[in-house]
């Protein structure tokens, strides 16, 4: 399996660059996943040795005072890749389906409608030349206890602990009906959804690194010819 990701992230890394040279193609890939659930690791290990220049993380926290004052598809659309650049969003617009609802920000008759909302954004994202993937990265509840305790025990990591995190593991359960229902009603054709095991590191980088450069090979991105005819020419 080590193998095989290796070779696959190799080809990542020439699909890219093809990408960025081509300067055709746009490609979008969403990660969600419950806390502790290894979106920061996912992406560091299938993008690692990429060209920076053509992609673009994009990290979504609580909106700010500007971002409420818009839309809440505001903010995602303004981070949406341009053509060339393969945009990742850690956390997506999936949380206002998502935290929205467990947490009771809004009332259900705002957040439900957000379904349709969503497929209809990432239809009109997919018919103007943009390829979706989202993955979600499914764990255990035990496998995210045994992170936590980690992230307590190893100074290295205590930075990533947060008391909030054990508050939001008490609505385990709110969480999984919410990811659940998201699952259900936005994985479409155009945009799919991927739930990916996530407990061992090596399977879920190697899941997912199959399918981006699946989805890159399908694209099939060339660089581009010269501007000229550049035979016979030497660079005094």
């Amino acid at each position: 399996a080590e193998k095989e990701f290796k070779e696959l992230r190799k080809e990542l890394r020439e699909l890219q660059a093809r990408v960025y040279a081509e300067n055709k193609h746009k490609l979008l890939l969403v990660f969600q996943a419950m806390d502790a659930g290894g979106k920061d690791g996912t992406i560091r290990a299938i993008t690692q040795g990429v060209n920076p220049q053509g992609v673009r993380v994009t990290s979504f926290k609580a909106p700010s005072k500007l971002e409420l004052a818009h839309d809440y598809l505001w903010r995602i659309h303004l981070a949406v890749p341009t053509r060339g650049m393969i945009g990742i969003f850690n956390r997506s617009h999936y949380e206002d389906v998502l935290v929205v609802r467990v947490d009771n920000i809004v009332p259900e008759s705002v957040w439900r409608p957000r379904y349709e909302q969503i497929n209809n954004f990432e239809k009109l994202l997919a018919n103007t030349g943009t390829s979706i993937i989202k993955f979600y990265l499914h764990i255990s509840k035990e496998e995210q206890r045994e992170r936590f305790q980690e992230r307590i025990n190893i100074p290295a990591k205590n930075w990533k602990f947060s008391f909030e995190d054990l508050e939001k593991r008490k609505q385990w359960s709110d969480y999984m009906a919410a990811y659940e229902e998201m699952l259900e009603k936005t994985s479409t054709e155009y945009a799919p959804w991927h739930v990916i095991p996530a407990n061992q590191n090596w399977y879920r980088n190697l899941a997912i690194e199959r399918v981006i450069v699946s989805c890159l090979r399908n694209l099939d991105p060339q660089y581009p010819p010269p501007e000229g005819d550049v035979s016979g020419i030497v660079v005094p």
